[in-house]
């Protein structure tokens, strides 16, 4: 598909002297555009209008500092992912869940672990019981990874796993699953979460303190740069910031902040930046304020990209590009007239979009209430399709780009940011990493997001902020709405087969293979990965894998904070 007859952004000739900075921009510009493959799309208004790709002045999108989006052609080329989040009940629930989001027209799978998975523990630990299979899928040893994905073509389709704590451990059972059925580690492509610095300050799925667990992330990180091209090894995530209260600009500040610290990490391990960094991804949630969202989105590419040029000095294209997921705000859901969070999803994935997101998970109407149901799930697929296919968004890249409220809110995001940045490089002294774990310790973070939190609250208990459906608009339907049951027997079943694959495996193997991996987490100069990946392929389970760790790193308590 070709642009319209007059090709130049914005759909007006330039009169701009050829040796102009805005006479070079549009022709560097012009040349990464038609390099692009474009997809097949017609690229016009309903009524017939033809759509140039881009509007405004330079810089464009593609162009230093990314403010307008990181690809010259943005979704002409390539639609985002259409991520559906699911885990439920057993492995083989799960997969039959995938599968029928896939042949609904999903792109990409996200996965959702039930929370003994995420806290690193067995089925059949006391912690576990009344949890197993009920907020995500259980996931103990790497024969229920296997059936988690049978029959889908690993090499094929990408993954994301939101899994923290215990990252490393679930990417090795995936690692194995997909060795087992012919897919070599280099062709596997996804996201695994592995951010556990925001664990620390909003989420707590955390295992073992602050610095052994940044050395966890910063061995997956470097694992997946010698051994996995396909794979991003964190994805860096302010969605569970501002789930737990937090401002737009925090989420922005805190998130940046963390990649920030992540990157330290890594160059302090020995990794040049721009052999890691463009592999880096973020993780972002898009609520309800329009506007603000797009606004964060914007400034946090900008932020980004100048950030690893003049601080961090990386030079690779790629290395400043801040690739993000978005997902909807799981927070702003309500549990009264649920189906009015229909409108609220769509209005937040339209954000997202016009925000340049490179995959997107919308939430589900009913998730206020249970886990999702398929109708439900469903019909949050179907408002992605809609804004892809019907809404004119995806024809223009950064289409309100120049509007002067944009604008703006794009630069007060920055600004507000840009003092958190200030603070903790002073916490740090010099050191974002640094500052990043005095923040933990001192409850800086913590006190924030309450604040913030708690100065939301209020102005919904008082009137101030309308939330449609809870103190305004109550009248309407409020009758029960079906919601995803999980059997009580999910956990019986999963007791079982967590007892057949300790019974049927070699014991005498796997603690010989924990103990090795025991050995190896007390040498700092140790990349863990291999011996983590040793121990799965003898069926060692995420519990004794974790508490071999804890045994060598301890386990992380909150401290009180007054």
């Amino acid at each position: 598909m070709s642009l319209p007859d007059n090709p130049v952004p914005g759909g007006a000739e330039s009169h701009d002297d050829e040796d102009s900075p805005r006479a070079r921009a549009e022709a560097q510009w012009r040349a990464a555009f038609e390099a692009a493959p474009l997809r097949d799309g017609t690229f016009e208004t309903m009524s017939g209008v033809p759509l140039a790709a881009v509007h405004g002045d330079p810089p464009y999108p593609g162009q230093f500092p990314y403010t307008r989006g990181i690809y010259p052609s943005m979704y002409r080329s390539r639609l985002w992912t259409m991520r559906l989040f699911a885990g439920m009940g057993t492995a083989a629930d799960t997969n039959l869940r995938f599968k029928r989001l896939l042949d609904a027209g999903g792109t990409g799978l996200s996965t959702a672990f039930d929370m003994p998975t995420l806290m690193g523990r067995d089925s059949d630990h006391p912690w576990a019981v009344g949890e197993v299979g009920r907020a995500g899928v259980a996931v103990d040893t790497v024969a229920d990874m296997e059936d988690l994905f049978a029959g889908i073509d690993l090499g094929g389709v990408s993954t994301s796993m939101t899994i923290n704590g215990p990252a490393n451990i679930l990417m090795a059972m995936y690692i194995v699953t997909g060795e087992r059925g012919g897919t070599e580690r280099s062709r596997l492509s996804g996201t695994i979460q592995n951010d556990v610095l925001k664990e620390y300050q909003a989420q707590k799925e955390y295992i073992f303190p602050p610095r052994p667990s940044v050395r966890l992330v910063t061995d997956l990180i470097r694992f997946t740069t010698a051994e996995m091209p396909r794979w991003h090894p964190v994805s860096i995530s302010g969605y569970h910031i501002r789930e737990a209260g937090s401002t737009a600009a925090q989420e922005l500040a805190f998130t940046l902040a963390n990649g920030f610290a992540y990157v330290e990490a890594a160059m302090a391990a020995g990794l040049d930046v721009d052999d890691f960094a463009g592999r880096l991804s973020f993780f972002f949630n898009s609520h309800i304020d329009f506007f603000e969202e797009i606004g964060k989105y914007r400034a946090a590419r900008r932020i980004w990209a100048r950030w690893m040029r003049d601080r961090y000095g990386a030079r690779e294209e790629r290395s400043l590009q801040l690739r993000f997921h978005t997902q909807t705000a799981g927070v702003s859901l309500t549990a009264q007239q649920p189906e009015v969070n229909i409108a609220r999803v769509a209005t937040q994935a339209l954000a997202a979009v016009l925000g340049g997101t490179q995959s997107l998970h919308t939430d589900s109407y009913d998730e206020a209430l249970a886990l999702p149901t398929e109708r439900a799930a469903r019909i949050a697929l179907r408002t992605q399709q809609v804004i892809a296919h019907e809404s004119g968004a995806a024809n223009v890249a950064d289409p309100l780009g120049g509007s002067a409220y944009v604008e703006w809110m794009t630069d007060e995001m920055e600004r507000r940011a840009t003092e958190v940045f200030d603070h903790l490089d002073k916490l740090g002294e010099g050191s974002i990493l640094e500052g990043v774990y005095e923040g933990i310790a001192n409850g800086y973070f913590v006190g924030e997001i309450a604040d913030s939190a708690y100065r939301f609250e209020r102005e919904v208990n008082a009137g101030r902020r309308i939330i449609v459906g809870v103190n305004a608009h109550t009248e309407g339907d409020d009758s029960d709405t079906p919601t995803l049951y999980i059997d009580d027997d999910v956990e019986d079943q999963q007791l079982a087969r967590l007892a057949e694959a300790k019974q049927r495996r070699d014991g005498g193997v796997v603690v010989a293979a924990l103990e090795r991996l025991a050995a190896d987490a007390a040498d700092p100069t140790i990349n863990l990965m291999e011996p983590i990946i040793d121990c799965v392929r003898v069926e060692a389970t995420e519990g004794e894998i974790t508490s071999a760790l804890e045994g060598v790193f301890g386990s992380y308590t909150e401290p009180a904070v007054v």
